[in-house]
């Protein structure tokens, strides 16, 4: 593993290097500059309830993954996490570099009092679901569904 690696919350400079990890996220398209992708990072950078975990090295943004906490009225009013966008440069994979980003996220949750994390994955393949499970994520104790909107 690099000597040189960092793992922090994103900073309000870190968009365009978020925006081109982005890209070995299911071949996302690297989005134009516009005034609306500027307001909504804009909202991002102000939501203490959402906070984008990155790994860098030498500067440059190598894996990442997004970690909202949730206020709730269920569980003693303890609020949950979720986490989502979990993501690494292809070139820097299996090094280490997810695993560190997804403590320092759970880090976030336990600080914020945080009954639970979820986590959903659209992979399928069973090395990323070993994965999971090794950073201590389990796959019996909640079923997933989803409704795509658009």
């Amino acid at each position: 593993m690099a000597n040189d690696i960092t793992i922090r919350v994103a900073e309000n400079g870190d968009l365009a290097g978020l925006l081109s990890l982005y890209a070995h996220l299911h071949n996302n398209p690297m989005p134009p500059a516009s005034k609306k992708l500027e307001n909504l990072w804009r909202e991002i950078m102000l939501d203490s309830n959402h906070n984008i975990v990155v790994a860098t090295v030498s500067d440059e943004i190598v894996a990442s993954c997004v970690v909202v906490t949730i206020p709730n009225l269920t569980h003693s009013q303890k609020p949950y996490a979720l986490i989502e966008n979990v993501v690494t440069h292809t070139e820097y994979r299996k090094k280490g570099y997810a695993t560190q980003v997804l403590d320092y996220a759970k880090n976030i949750a336990a600080n914020n009092g945080c009954y639970k994390i979820m986590l959903m994955t659209g992979s399928k393949k069973e090395e990323t679901l070993r994965f999971y499970e090794r950073a201590g994520y389990n796959k019996n104790d909640k079923t997933a569904f989803i409704q795509w909107l658009d």
